[in-house]
């Protein structure tokens, strides 16, 4: 089991950051498919997407970590919480998908800070950060999202 985190990044544990909402727009589907290299048309062309079942645009799985990441300040509000920001990696990610995003939602990001840990003799905190993400009230999808933070890095 792992050992109990500093007491800085144990203190994140609980909160929430406000939740933010994004508007799904076709163009950053578009750019994104094509930036990790998908070429399955129905994530470029609309016409596709229908003919294969779907009314718009899906969604390429891991935009929803990009969205979240562009819109919440989560660096801002670790420092705020007294973590140097010099210390923070990505550590790893995690999704759950519950239904399927298109082109035209409006999606809500609500995150908490669910978890904090140490491991390495007490050199690395491990932050894990949940976020849900809905629409109109739905659960679309959560992620997960852990932080390394080199200890004796709060500020």
């Amino acid at each position: 089991m792992p050992a109990p985190a500093s007491a800085v990044v144990a203190a994140v544990v609980g909160r929430r950051q406000e939740p933010v909402t994004v508007d799904v727009e076709r163009g950053r589907l578009r750019m994104f498919a094509q930036a990790i290299g998908e070429t399955d048309p129905v994530y470029s062309d609309v016409a596709a997407a229908r003919a294969a079942g779907h009314p718009d645009l899906p969604a390429p799985p891991t935009i929803l970590f990009g969205l979240d990441l562009e819109r919440a300040d989560t660096l801002g509000f670790l420092a705020g919480h007294g973590i140097d920001l010099g210390a923070v990696l990505h550590g790893e990610q995690a999704f759950t998908y519950h239904v399927p995003v298109y082109a035209g939602d409006t999606l809500t990001f609500a995150s908490e800070f669910t978890e904090a840990y140490s491991k390495a003799g007490g050199k690395l905190d491990f932050l894990v950060r949940r976020t849900r993400v809905t629409r109109g009230g739905e659960l679309v999808a959560e992620l997960d999202n852990t932080a390394v933070i080199r200890n004796g890095a709060a500020a």
